[in-house]
């Protein structure tokens, strides 16, 4: 991607922050820069076909953030890119831009490039966390009584789905994150010894309570 392009690219987060997307104009987008609309024009035919390429640089802006997180282990990793998609990097226009992108997702049923990048999307993330939970079995970290496939598709309908919610009705995505952490304690994460140790000790203090 040129310098040119990247900055188009910023612009339109910017202007999509400031217009969303039904009222989003090639004009708002050339504001939001140093080129002309004549400029935009020339790298993009249509609105169609910058925000497909936005969708492209989101894409690729996506994949920069997961390889970067910083986990040591499997367990590490999944929490991260759980708190990588429910954690906003800025509350104010991430607000505004997750509106605007859900408004883009809408698309999808009646735009078949939209829908072929927003797929890209769950497929990348699905993938990763199926490939964790995979080597967090191995590693006997998580439990290897549960198939990763599907619980990578649940999570992923989950995460979506806080996105979603938080967008339309205002439901705090923090709620999610906590109860979805806690479900990764209780049913993904292997018991250890000293667990397998307190449980006893707890059914035996039960047991002497016993009338």
């Amino acid at each position: 991607m040129t310098t040119t392009q990247n900055e188009l690219m910023e612009a339109t987060y910017v202007a999509l922050c400031k217009h969303g997307y039904a009222s989003l104009r090639m004009q708002d987008i050339a504001a939001e820069s140093s080129k002309s609309k004549g400029t935009l024009h020339y790298h993009y035919d249509s609105k169609q076909e910058l925000l497909s390429a936005f969708l492209a640089y989101l894409y690729d802006s996506f994949v920069a953030r997961i390889d970067a997180l910083e986990a040591d282990s499997p367990d590490e990793r999944l929490r991260a890119l759980i708190e990588t998609v429910l954690s906003p990097r800025d509350e104010e226009t991430e607000q505004e831009f997750r509106t605007a992108l859900l408004e883009i997702k809408a698309q999808g049923p009646y735009d078949d490039e939209f829908r072929v990048q927003l797929e890209a999307f769950d497929r990348l993330l699905h993938d990763r966390l199926e490939t964790t939970l995979l080597d967090g079995q191995e590693r006997g970290t998580f439990r290897d009584d549960f198939d990763a496939e599907p619980i990578a598709d649940f999570l992923v309908t989950v995460l979506n789905g806080a996105q979603t919610r938080h967008v339309a009705v205002g439901h705090p995505p923090e709620q999610t994150r906590v109860q979805l952490l806690d479900y990764v304690d209780r049913h993904l994460v292997a018991a250890t010894d000293a667990d397998a140790t307190n449980g006893t000790d707890d059914a035996d203090a039960a047991e002497e309570r016993s009338p």
